[in-house]
């Protein structure tokens, strides 16, 4: 039989209902508890005329005993001060006596839910209020290069820019260690907010319909990043609409196949960057012309010459090869129509129409001057086209990944019949991707050997110095990043000292994990390093400052379209006399081709070759000397 609700019961479950709104309904029932004695006792004391009366007779009024009664609530220690009747100074302890156990209880829930508040803005709980920020959704070591080039990028506003990093990770961490990687924010701030990308809850914390752009990063210690990704993307295009219309999504994808369902969620609204597909035609291309990653470097980072879109109402009419030349401190390397579409090198005939932007590699945005006359070129300076034959190459592949593929899949773009390529690696994993290449390759006869890339015995058995190209990728899907690389470096080491003890040269580019790594790497001597997540980095950046720069970056690392070649300068211009760039740029025009800088003989490994030099500039060139330009081949 159930037992009879009394009254106490009652009053236990409401009172129970009561507290558990939280701290701030038992901050509110103290404060009014105490309120309530301090009231009472004044009103007390008043009613029952017991104050002690001042030396004229006249006792406190209501508001001054209500004052007394407060502070001998507050502070136990002022009753020891009361001198009166009995009564009186029986009321002041009655008032002393709640003050300790309710007054002095309101103080320490008070103490505490302040606590609480300081600790929930600790783990980063808030909802960011900004607008026109750039939103970075999830954590990884790319994280630090793509907050430092948006910070690079923003230094010329006023104000700098606003970058906030959503994760799930502590918000404390996050400051610290953007603080240790990141010492400089050049003017800009970054505030940082823990919640998952994937919850839209979470997601809310950043803002993300008033982000003018969002970098959407796979979490590194996921055994699938792309899946986060993609349900990322899905949790933004489903969360708030933007009032200004689209959001502009910047994400990595690392597996190919996995472009199709990034693209069908994100639909026009993602800028994909499939990372080891880029990786994978860069290490291909530079390969064949070394300096070529440190050319992709400077033009991805913020820190030198970077790629911009430039209208010149002035040029309208002109044709595309007369406006080659046209800025002193800007190389002009394709056109933008004002239909939106992009082209590098477009055929020098292609006119002008005044709604069109020319795509230029610039130092900065503001500092392309307006147009310049034509200038006269010296003819005697200029060298004729000689079409040279291309011989057949032997290619040597050091170690295999995910991107193995792609890279023997984009080498057979550029050979010719007849070439050869060999690739060991410590296990049989290549055997199953070249079979199924098999069908696609014309121009490579490709041979596999099973051995360790660090036993010396395998790379002398391979005869390393009779190949034109070597390419090392590293172990990066079945080892730690810093046992990849150092396996890298070891190989790095026999690579160079054959090179030595046979006199003879070949091209070596190397894949590293961590940038780290590559200063250690710098004593071999290796033509080219190419840091796989820094280069995705610095590409994340650039396309979340201007999403437009994706259909350039997609047209420069494609084997079909214009390309950066570094081509024999004497081919061009005569050597051993000063000469205007401006006279290489015609030489170059008169090729089909766009000359955008060059590079002198001994200067590539550890700089960059010269890009953007400005058009009068006098340069004297030597045998060796090569000049970088855009081509077809």
């Amino acid at each position: 039989m159930r037992r009879p609700v009394t009254a106490r019961d009652r009053f236990r479950y409401r009172f129970d209902n009561f507290m558990s709104r939280g701290p701030m309904a038992l901050v509110g029932a103290l404060a009014l508890a105490s309120l309530l004695v301090v009231i009472v006792g004044g009103v007390l004391v008043y009613a029952l005329g017991v104050a002690p009366a001042d030396a004229e007779g006249h006792r406190p009024g209501l508001i001054t005993l209500i004052w007394m009664s407060g502070m001998r609530a507050m502070d136990a220690g002022a009753v020891g001060g009361d001198d009166g009747s009995k009564l009186y100074l029986a009321l002041m302890l009655a008032v002393t006596l709640g003050g300790i156990f309710i007054v002095s209880a309101f103080i320490g829930v008070l103490n505490s839910g302040l606590e609480a508040r300081l600790d929930d803005l600790r783990k980063g709980r808030s909802r960011v209020l900004e607008e026109g920020h750039t939103l970075i959704l999830g954590w990884s070591a790319q994280v630090f290069t793509v907050v430092s080039e948006l910070c690079a990028a923003s230094e010329n506003k006023a104000g700098g820019g606003v970058i906030v990093v959503l994760a799930d990770k502590d918000k404390v961490e996050m400051e610290d260690e953007l603080a240790t990687k990141v010492p400089d924010l050049r003017g800009s701030r970054v505030v940082c907010r823990r919640g998952s990308p994937i919850d839209l809850d979470d997601l809310d914390l950043g803002s993300p319909e008033t982000a003018r752009a969002v970098v959407v990063l796979g979490p590194e210690e996921s055994a699938d990043p792309d899946a986060s990704v993609i349900k990322t993307i899905l949790a933004l295009v489903g969360h708030k609409p933007r009032e200004s219309g689209k959001h502009h999504i910047v994400a990595e994808i690392r597996d190919v196949k996995n472009r199709v369902p990034a693209r069908m969620v994100g639909r026009d609204q993602v800028e994909l960057v499939m990372s080891g597909d880029v990786i994978a035609r860069i290490a291909v291309q530079t390969c064949r012309q070394s300096g070529l990653s440190a050319i992709y470097t400077e033009l991805l980072d913020f820190g030198g010459d970077e790629i911009y879109f430039h209208k010149a109402p002035a040029l309208a009419g002109k044709t595309f090869g007369e406006s080659l030349d046209a800025f002193e401190d800007a190389a002009v390397i394709g056109l933008r129509t004002a239909g939106g579409k992009t082209q590098l090198l477009p055929a020098m005939g292609t006119k002008l129409a005044a709604g069109d932007a020319l795509i230029v590699i610039a130092e900065d945005d503001d500092k392309i001057t307006a147009a310049r006359g034509t200038p006269k070129v010296d003819e005697s300076v200029l060298r004729p086209a000689v079409e040279a034959a291309r011989a057949p190459e032997r290619t040597l592949i050091l170690g295999w990944n995910s991107r193995g593929a792609t890279v023997v899949s984009e080498l057979d773009k550029y050979a010719v019949p007849g070439s050869e390529l060999t690739i060991i690696a410590e296990d049989g994993s290549p055997d199953e991707d070249i079979d199924a290449l098999e069908s696609e390759l014309v121009n490579h006869k490709v041979r596999t050997v099973k051995g360790d890339i660090n036993d010396r015995r395998v790379l002398d058995a391979a005869g390393v110095s009779g190949f034109q190209h070597v390419i090392t990728l590293s172990y990066a899907d079945r080892r730690g990043v810093q046992e990849a690389d150092a396996i890298t470096l070891v190989t790095l080491l026999h690579l160079r000292d054959i090179e030595q003890k046979h006199g003879e040269t070949f091209s070596v580019v190397s894949e590293m994990l961590d940038a780290r790594n590559q200063k250690l790497a710098e004593v071999t001597e290796t033509d080219d390093f190419i840091v796989s997540e820094n280069l995705i980095s610095l590409l994340l950046a650039q396309l979340a400052e201007n999403k437009d720069l994706g259909a350039v970056f997609e047209d420069l690392f494609d084997a079909d379209g214009a390309e950066i070649y570094l081509k024999d300068a004497s081919a061009y211009v005569a050597t051993g006399e000063a000469v205007d760039f401006s006279a290489v740029i015609e030489a170059a025009r008169r090729r089909g081709e766009i000359a955008i800088g060059y590079d002198i003989a001994g200067t590539t490994r550890g700089r960059a070759p010269k890009l953007n030099p400005k058009k009068s500039a006098r340069v004297t060139f030597a045998e060796g000397d090569r000049v970088v330009v855009i081509a077809d081949s």
